[in-house]
């Protein structure tokens, strides 16, 4: 049996790049994480936002879901990640906090390794934005 693990994951856009995050391994992804019990994806994402990075959210607008792959947990459990993505206009300095280590800003030559589902999403969202499907403002 497959655990659905449901989760918010969060775009920053931002003159500097894509805001992305890391542990002390330094392969990069998008802030996000798992939602709560009732608690709404919109909601994960502006949450662990402000959790990894300390930013505060201005605006949070959904772009597209995604199902991941199946993995196994440390108790050997499979799991898949169904996850809503969210574009986050956001205030404040960001800094790491709690599991977080290392913040940077992703753009195509910046050279930061970045985990395979985290450029399958950013490629997702830079298609959106260069067809026009969406509004960055």
């Amino acid at each position: 049996m497959t655990l659905i693990r449901r989760k918010g994951v969060a775009i920053v856009d931002t003159p500097k790049g894509i805001l992305v995050v890391s542990g002390r391994k330094r392969i990069f992804s998008l802030p996000g994480g798992g939602a709560d019990r009732k608690e709404s994806r919109e909601k994960t994402a502006i949450r662990e936002l402000e959790e990894e990075t300390n930013l505060k959210t201005k605006r949070a607008k959904f772009l597209f879901s995604y199902i991941g792959s199946k993995w196994k947990s440390h108790n050997g459990k499979l799991i898949r990640n169904n996850a809503k993505v969210f574009l986050i206009k956001s205030y404040g300095t960001a800094r790491p906090r709690h599991e977080i280590k290392h913040i940077d800003y992703w753009n195509y030559n910046c050279g930061l390794k970045i985990s395979h589902r985290t450029q399958k999403l950013i490629d997702a969202y830079l298609e959106m934005k260069k067809n026009g499907k969406l509004s960055t403002k």
